[in-house]
């Protein structure tokens, strides 16, 4: 037992029916992600099962010092939801009576960036320096072209082992740079999902030593940012006629472009420039099998006449809860 991997991988099971839980919420900033843990008991059945527990919100920029208690679904001693908790919002538009008879569901494509730890550079690429120029990276393979790929198929399982719906993992175009997806997801579960599979990843980039970036665009220059299209279907969009009631929710989103973009992310200004696949900030435009657009309609979609479209405007650190319920919102309950 010298090794401290013996004890991380000790079965409890054989010695006592406690379990440990973590609890994870989402810090001050909206990006930052935090956990604690705690002994139970025994088994549990169901998150509803789990007892409440607070955590020190002036030490995450939730509170002030001399109230500080806060509750892991971000709520005050009082039962208010604190500012940075949106799932409440959220939760309130999944649950009106038109978005769920709608049964909106989500496939959210998760950029990042992997990046060296003492000098925050991209891992593979010489310090100080650039590798070659973008081409071969993408859904790359060797040692020249992917980097982090132990961590991705670590991140991948460990996903799968703890039940997050992920449903893939791919290279991007600038090295260092891996995307997963998360869903088909109904609802608000989709947000719940893709930060759980975020937090994962935070551990497993902790203990690999390599720092994770959600930034929308790590690196300055002729380099692709990172993103986290949203993919979105309605049960009217994926019946017959789905290709219409699309392409009214597009000229909904549309119309709604700068309230959307305002809440796509921070620094998405730097990503969105018209430029490496994305359409210019201020300006919404939408296309079938068009990686520039605002908005893309997959081929398959228009030939079927029903299905689903990719709002490719959110950033790699957008929050889910918010960019999800706002798409519903808009393209459900807003009126034009």
């Amino acid at each position: 037992m010298s090794l401290l991997q013996d004890l991380l991988n000790l079965n409890l099971s054989d010695t006592t029916d406690k379990i440990i839980a973590e609890y994870i919420w989402i810090g001050g900033s909206g990006m930052d992600l935090r956990s604690k843990a705690r002994t139970l008991s025994g088994p549990i059945k169901s998150p509803k099962d789990l007892p409440n527990w607070n955590y020190d919100g002036s030490s995450t920029g939730q509170a002030p010092g001399e109230d500080s208690e806060v509750m892991c679904d971000a709520y005050t001693p009082a039962g208010d939801p604190i500012p940075t908790n949106k799932r409440y919002n959220a939760a309130k538009i999944f649950s009106h009576p038109e978005v769920a008879a709608e049964v909106p569901w989500y496939g959210i494509e998760q950029e990042y960036t992997l990046l060296q730890k003492d000098v925050k550079w991209p891992i593979g690429w010489p310090v100080g320096g650039y590798p070659g120029p973008q081409g071969p990276y993408y859904c790359g393979a060797g040692a020249d072209k992917a980097f982090g790929r132990d961590i991705v198929d670590a991140h991948y399982k460990a996903c799968l082992y703890a039940g997050i719906n992920i449903s893939g993992i791919n290279g991007e175009v600038m090295p260092g740079q891996w995307e997963f997806q998360v869903g088909p997801a109904v609802g608000i579960s989709a947000g719940d999902e893709l930060w759980v599979a975020r937090y994962i990843l935070e551990r497993i980039t902790e203990i690999a030593g390599v720092v994770l970036s959600f930034d929308p665009k790590p690196i300055q220059g002729d380099w692709n940012g990172a993103g986290a299209h949203t993919n979105y279907s309605t049960k009217s969009m994926r019946n017959d006629g789905g290709f219409e009631v699309i392409k009214k929710a597009i000229e909904k989103l549309g119309l709604r472009h700068k309230e959307h973009i305002a809440a796509y992310g921070e620094g998405n200004e730097r990503r969105l420039t018209g430029r490496h696949e994305t359409a210019d900030i201020n300006t919404f435009l939408w296309g079938v099998a068009n990686r520039g657009a605002s908005i893309r309609v997959g081929r398959d979609t228009e030939k079927a006449g029903k299905g689903y479209f990719e709002d490719r405007r959110p950033a790699s650190n957008m929050d889910p809860y918010v960019v999800t319920s706002m798409i519903a919102e808009t393209t459900i309950l807003w009126k034009a």
